[in-house]
C-alpha cells in the first residue's frame, strides 16, 4: 500500500514538473517525452530493488550512471539540465521509498518548489548570456566593453574573448551582461499659439473680390442707376381726360 502512494506521488510530482513548470514556460515537446520516461523507468527500477539489502547503494550508484548520459542528438541548455536530475531525483526518492511517508513528500515538493521559483520568469529578467561576433577586431577591454553595451543595450558584466580574428577584422565574445532598453521617447505634438474656433452656427461671408477692368463701369457711360424715378402725375391725366370728354 505504501508503494502505491510513493508511485501516485511521483506521478504527480513529475506531472507538474513537466507541463506545469517546463512545458509552459519552455514549450520544448522532446524533451517531456524524456522527462517522463527517465522519471517512470528510475521509478521502476529503484522500487524493484528497494527490498534488496544493498537498495539504498544500489539506487545512489543507479543515480550517478544516469546522471553521465548525455543526449547527442541536441545540445541541453543549463536550466534543461536542472528538469533533467529534478526528474531523476523525484523518481530516485519515491521509488527507494523512505519512511516516514510525509519525509518524502516533502523531498519532491522541496524539488518541485525550488524549480518553481528558480525558473521563474521575474527572477532575475535583465541577466542574459549570449556570444556576440563583432565585425572589428577589438583587443582593447575598454573599447570592446563600450562597443558590446552599444549593440546590446546593457551593463556589461564580463567579456571573455573567444577569437580575435586580426586578418578578417572579427572578434568572437562570450558576454554576461544585464539588458537595459532604452525609454521610448513620447511624440509631441506642436500646437499654434492662438486658434479660433467658429461657432457652429456660424456661416461662411462670400469673399469680397475687388473690381477688375472687366467688371467695373465705364466712366463715359451714363449712371442711370442713380438717376431718379418719377412717378406719373396722376391726377393731371384725369383733369386732361374730363377736358376731352367735354
Amino acid at each position: 500500500m505504501t508503494s502505491l502512494i510513493f508511485i501516485a506521488a511521483d506521478l504527480a510530482a513529475i506531472s507538474i514538473l513537466t507541463f506545469v513548470l517546463y512545458l509552459r514556460r519552455h514549450r520544448r515537446r522532446d524533451l517531456v517525452v524524456s522527462y517522463l520516461g527517465m522519471n517512470v523507468g528510475v521509478l521502476a527500477v529503484a522500487t524493484a530493488l528497494s527490498g534488496s539489502a544493498a537498495g539504498l547503494g544500489l539506487g545512489l550508484g543507479l543515480f550517478g550512471v544516469l546522471s553521465i548520459i548525455r543526449l547527442r542528438s541536441t545540445e541541453l541548455s543549463q536550466h534543461e539540465v536542472a528538469y533533467y536530475f529534478s526528474a531523476l531525483a523525484l523518481g530516485l526518492i519515491a521509488g527507494l521509498g523512505i519512511e516516514p511517508v510525509w519525509l518524502t513528500a516533502s523531498l519532491m515538493g522541496l524539488i518541485l518548489l525550488v524549480m518553481f521559483v528558480g525558473d521563474h520568469p521575474r527572477v532575475l529578467p535583465a541577466h542574459r548570456h549570449q556570444t556576440v561576433i563583432l565585425d572589428r577586431a577589438l583587443a582593447e577591454d575598454g573599447e570592446l566593453f563600450a562597443r558590446l553595451e552599444e549593440v546590446l543595450h546593457g551593463k556589461v558584466h564580463s567579456a571573455t574573448v573567444q577569437e580575435l580574428d586580426l586578418v578578417n577584422d572579427k572578434t568572437i565574445v562570450d558576454v554576461r551582461y544585464a539588458y537595459s532598453p532604452a525609454p521610448a521617447t513620447a511624440a509631441v505634438t506642436y500646437l499654434p499659439a492662438t486658434t479660433t474656433a467658429a461657432p457652429r452656427h456660424a456661416v461662411a461671408a462670400p469673399p469680397v473680390m475687388p473690381p477688375t477692368e472687366a467688371t467695373a463701369p465705364a466712366s463715359s457711360a451714363p449712371d442711370r442707376e442713380n438717376e431718379p424715378v418719377h412717378a406719373p402725375d396722376r391726377a393731371s391725366d384725369t383733369l386732361h381726360a374730363s377736358a376731352g370728354a367735354a
